[in-house]
């Protein structure tokens, strides 16, 4: 969404109990494809996705989806000084913290972000990952599909797939950082 666009709410396509339904769907589908939790990471892309990664995190927990093990390690990643239309922006990107504590050579990592679009967003993510090592692979969880790639880059987990025209938007609002849970999209106003 560039500043200079007014958008207007179209439609809430996910509320606070679907988003908590489709968390904890994706939880078990995370523990069920990689045969538990062993050299599992969950790292969120700031700032939504962060979020979403927690809540994944605590899931898996909660619902004794670790058997157990309570320190799968947890990281995030600022995207921003990888992103390949940096030169192009308006203004400089807000930079948040990156923050990988461990170890991710031979991990398997669930990277978690809110909403997939072009796909360029995860390339940079891909990028900055390979600078701290080789994991053993690396797993992509979103909340929404929008559709539109311009890269051949697929969501291993998906929440909710909805395909929206050039001219809308999806905006996740998470109660972490805006107060409320619901998706909503949104159509230009011009």
């Amino acid at each position: 969404m560039t500043p200079m666009q007014a958008w207007r709410d179209k439609k809430v396509i996910m509320s606070k109990v679907e988003i908590g339904r489709t968390v904890k769907r994706l939880a078990h589908e995370i523990v069920e494809k990689n045969f538990g939790v062993k050299d599992l990471v969950i790292i969120g892309i700031q700032t939504r996705g962060v979020h979403l990664g927690r809540r994944i995190l605590k899931e898996i927990i909660d619902a004794g989806l670790a058997d157990g093990i309570t320190n799968i390690p947890f990281g995030t990643l600022d995207i921003n000084l990888y992103r390949d239309d940096v030169g192009t922006l308006s203004s400089p990107p807000q930079i948040r913290e990156t923050e990988i504590a461990f170890d991710i050579v031979g991990k398997k990592i669930v990277l978690v972000d809110d909403v997939i679009f072009t796909g360029r967003s995860i390339r940079a993510a891909l990028d900055e990952l390979m600078d701290f090592g080789r994991p053993r692979n690396i797993q992509l969880a979103v909340l929404v599909d929008r559709g539109h790639r311009e890269l051949p880059i697929e969501p291993n987990f998906t929440g909710k797939k909805f395909i929206t025209s050039m001219d809308e938007f999806i905006d996740v609002e998470l109660e972490e950082s805006d107060g409320q849970d619901r998706v909503v999209l949104k159509e230009k106003t011009q």
